[in-house]
């Protein structure tokens, strides 16, 4: 997978926070086959274009959307834990993202580096360590770290805070529009990674 041109950071950004899944890995596919398996196994539909909406939410989070909006009464613990198993058996399938990781790659050492996800740690960690980029980052905020979910802009502000850096000089690298609500919400800088990705959707 080939990035279209090079991602800049930006002059005022003095730390780089990263979304994981489909902005640093391409962890997409597996992650919506996850879906159809739990969603098969419980019983419940979850369309493509249900998936891409509620993209960068916790699991948990994605099962109580449904819960209200269709109905159902699904278990958030039961059916997260059913869908996490399902993508760490298909974690083989995912790729790094190259033109992301090209700014890991040249700004590690350089400027402070943190990784926000909807996900949980041990998920969060298996991903990064798939595509060799478990060494890159000392700060990793997880589903587990804070009470409030993207959109809202907790996970941010918290790396943002182990990074000692001010919100506001903080660069958020996105690909999902819950991420970038969340990092507008936090005051930070936002790049829409989407464009310089080639099939990763």
């Amino acid at each position: 997978m080939l990035g279209v041109s090079i991602i800049d950071v930006h002059p005022k950004a003095s730390g780089l926070i990263f979304d994981i899944d489909g902005t640093l890995v391409n962890t997409m596919p597996a992650h919506f086959k996850a879906w159809q398996e739990a969603s098969s196994i419980y019983g419940f539909e979850y369309t493509e274009e249900m998936f891409y909406e509620t993209a960068g939410m916790s699991t948990k989070g994605i099962v109580k959307v449904l819960n209200s909006r269709f109905g159902y009464t699904l278990c958030p613990h039961n059916v997260s834990a059913i869908k996490e198993e399902a993508y760490l058996k298909r974690i083989h399938e995912v790729s790094i993202n190259k033109s992301v990781a090209e700014i890991v790659y040249k700004y590690h050492g350089k400027l402070p580096m943190a990784l926000g996800t909807g996900g949980r740690r041990e998920v969060a960690l298996r991903t990064i360590k798939a595509v060799g980029l478990d060494k890159y980052f000392d700060v990793l905020v997880t589903s587990e770290d804070v009470e409030n979910h993207k959109p809202e802009p907790d996970t941010f502000i918290k790396c943002a805070q182990l990074m000692g850096i001010p919100p506001d000089r903080c660069q958020v690298f996105e690909d999902a529009v819950n991420g970038f609500q969340a990092a507008e919400k936090a005051g930070m800088i936002i790049t829409d990674v989407r464009p310089y990705l080639v099939d990763s959707y």
